[in-house]
């Protein structure tokens, strides 16, 4: 069972769907599409609210000519331990500077919830029992001190943050 979570809380009824060659998105729901497919149909349309899946060893930068077109990018981690994905969605936030919603996906662990929140993602597909009971409480664990700078400021402001920053 897969629940989608937001800062908000829970999500009832969410209309995206990751199309695979046997799962479809029907009447009234969205299509996430692989990024092959997305940039084949983003260069041959204009459709915009458009949704796509970037799996760990996808470059994010070919978004970059569709990035005002896309409505959710739902960034995969297919294991607790690839964080490829928090890369991804830097450089989504950062360097592309997308607005929209960023979804992680696959093996969400509560632990990586509040990493993920400053990286900028904005929901999350949570499978995993422990993460839902947890995100259902409002049970976030803290981060008390962090190094890295992010695309979601601390609540209390900088800390080592301020030491090393991406060049733009």
């Amino acid at each position: 069972m897969t629940k989608i979570w937001s800062e908000q809380g829970f999500v009832e009824n969410d209309p995206w769907i990751i199309e695979t060659d046997e799962v479809k998105a029907g009447e009234g729901q969205n299509m996430v599409l692989s990024l092959d497919a997305f940039l084949t149909r983003a260069a041959e349309s204009n459709d915009v609210g458009l949704g796509v899946l970037i799996t760990p060893a996808d470059d994010v930068t070919k978004l970059a000519p569709f990035i005002d077109r896309i409505a959710l990018v739902a960034v995969s981690f297919p294991a607790f331990n690839d964080g490829r994905g928090f890369s991804h969605a830097s450089l989504l936030r950062t360097r592309l500077n997308y607005q929209g919603e960023l979804r992680a996906v696959g093996d969400v662990l509560i632990d990586q919830v509040p990493l993920m929140l400053r990286t900028g993602f904005t929901s999350f597909a949570v499978t995993n029992e422990t993460a839902i009971r947890r995100l259902s409480e409002n049970r976030l664990p803290g981060i008390d001190v962090y190094y890295q700078p992010t695309a979601k400021p601390a609540a209390e402001g900088e800390t080592y943050s301020w030491r090393r920053r991406a060049a733009v």
